[in-house]
C-alpha cells in the first residue's frame, strides 16, 4: 500500500547526525557502531532505500532550526541568523538529493499528480517525493524570509517547536502568539501555507485557531486522552481541527504513546510500545470524528530518537506496512485503510492546491 508520511526530519539527520540516507538503514547502523555522541546512534530507522522498500513514496520533509536565548536549557542556535543559515543548508541537501535522482520536490497539484502516477508505475527506482515543511518558525528573520522560503518550495509551517519561540509558545511552555505571531499567521494565510498546529501549547493553539483562516493540519500529534501531556492534543483540540477539515498524523515517538515513559531509562519492550498503540490513537480520532477522514500517518521517526524510543515491532520505516493489517483486524475497510495510510493527506493537498 502506498504510504504518505507527514513528518520526517530527513535533512536534520543528514547534516546534524551525518547520516548518508542514500544507504540502507543497516549500513548506516554499521557505520555508527561504537559512537556515543547521541543516544540513537546505530539505532536509526529511516533511509531512502528503506522508504522505497516500504512504498513510502511521499513525505513532508522538514527544515528545522530553533533559536534559543542565553541560558535556555533547550538546545538550539544562538541567533536567528544561524537558524536561517541552518535551514538553507538543509534545503541545499534536499536539492543535492534531487540532483542525484534520489528525491523530487513537490510544490503544486501538477507535480503531485505526476509523482503519484510515477509511483503507480513499474519504474525500478523511483525518487522519494518530498514537500517542504518548516518545524518551528524561529529561522524566519522577518516576513520577507517567509516569502523567500515559499519561493524555495515551502508549503507548510509550524510556528513553534519546543519552548518559547519567536512567533508562538510550543511544547512544555505556556504563552500566546503575540503580535509577531499574528503577523506571521496573516502572511502565511496570504501565501496559502498549511498551518501545522503540531507543538503549539494550548494557549498558542487556541489563539492561532482564532486568527488563522487558511488550511490547518497537525502533521505528527497523538491524543491526550491516551497520554496526558501537553505535547498531545485534547479531545477538544482534536474536535476543533476536525471542524477545520484538518488531517492529524499519528506519531511513533514512544514517550508520546505510553504514560510514564522515562527518557533514557524506559525501553519499548518493557513498556510494550507497539504499532497497536498507534492504531489506538488512529481509532480514537476516528471515533471523535465519526469517520476516517481526518487521520493519517506522521511518524517523526528518527526525530532525534531511534529504535530505543520507537515501537519494538518496527525495525525500520518499511514496517509501516504492518499498520494496514492491524487496522483490518479492527474492522476498518480497505478504502478506510487507504485513506489513513495516504489518501487523507493527499486529498487535503489537492484541495489546498486546486
Amino acid at each position: 500500500m502506498f504510504i504518505f508520511d507527514a513528518h520526517l526530519d530527513l535533512a536534520m539527520n543528514a547534516l546534524e547526525w551525518n547520516r548518508d540516507l542514500t544507504l540502507p538503514v543497516s549500513e548506516i547502523r554499521e557505520r555508527e557502531e561504537g559512537m556515543s555522541d547521541k543516544p540513537d546512534r546505530a539505532k536509526n530507522t529511516v533511509s531512502l532505500p528503506d522508504m522505497r522498500k516500504g512504498n513510502i513514496g511521499l513525505c513532508m520533509a522538514t527544515q528545522i532550526a530553533r533559536y534559543v536565548k542565553k541560558g535556555s536549557p533547550i538546545p538550539g542556535w544562538n541567533s536567528q541568523y544561524q537558524a536561517w543559515a541552518q535551514t538553507q543548508g538543509q534545503l541545499a541537501w534536499y536539492k543535492t538529493m534531487e540532483e542525484a535522482g534520489e528525491m523530487v520536490q513537490i510544490k503544486d497539484k501538477e507535480g503531485l499528480e505526476k509523482h503519484l502516477k510515477l509511483w503507480s508505475s513499474d519504474e525500478p527506482k523511483k525518487p522519494i517525493g518530498y514537500i517542504l515543511s518548516l518545524e518551528g518558525a524561529d529561522s524566519i528573520l522577518d516576513l520577507s524570509y517567509l516569502e523567500k522560503s515559499c519561493e524555495s518550495g515551502l508549503r507548510a509551517i509550524g510556528p513553534a517547536h519546543y519552548g518559547p519561540g519567536i512567533y508562538a509558545h510550543g511544547t512544555d511552555s505556556v504563552g500566546g502568539i503575540g503580535q509577531k505571531g499574528r503577523e506571521l499567521l496573516k502572511k502565511a494565510e496570504q501565501l496559502n501555507l498549511i498551518l501545522d498546529a503540531t507543538h503549539l501549547c494550548d494557549k498558542s493553539f487556541w489563539e492561532t485557531m482564532d486568527v488563522y483562516n487558511g488550511p490547518v493540519w497537525a502533521s505528527h500529534n497523538n491524543c491526550r486522552a491516551l497520554v496526558d501531556h501537553n505535547r498531545q492534543f485534547s479531545d477538544e483540540q482534536i474536535k476543533e481541527l476536525i471542524s477545520r477539515d484538518a488531517v492529524i498524523g499519528v506519531a511513533l515517538d514512544a514517550w508520546m504513546m505510553v504514560p510514564n515513559w522515562v527518557r533514557g531509562k524506559s525501553t519499548p519492550k518493557e513498556m510494550d510500545v507497539t504499532l497497536e498503540i498507534a492504531v489506538d490513537n488512529i481509532d480514537h480520532i476516528c471515533q471523535l470524528a465519526g469517520n476516517t477522514d481526518h487521520i493519517g500517518i506522521g511518524t517523526d521517526l528518527d526525530g532525534a530518537f531511534g529504535k530505543e524510543q520507537s515501537p519494538w515491532d518496527l525495525e525500520t520505516i518499511a514496517d509501516l506496512q504492518k499498520i494496514p493489517n492491524l487496522l483490518r483486524k479492527r474492522g476498518y475497510s480497505g478504502l478506510d485503510i487507504e485513506k489513513i495510510m495516504s489518501q487523507n493527506f493527499i486529498s487535503f493537498l489537492r484541495k489546498v492546491w486546486r
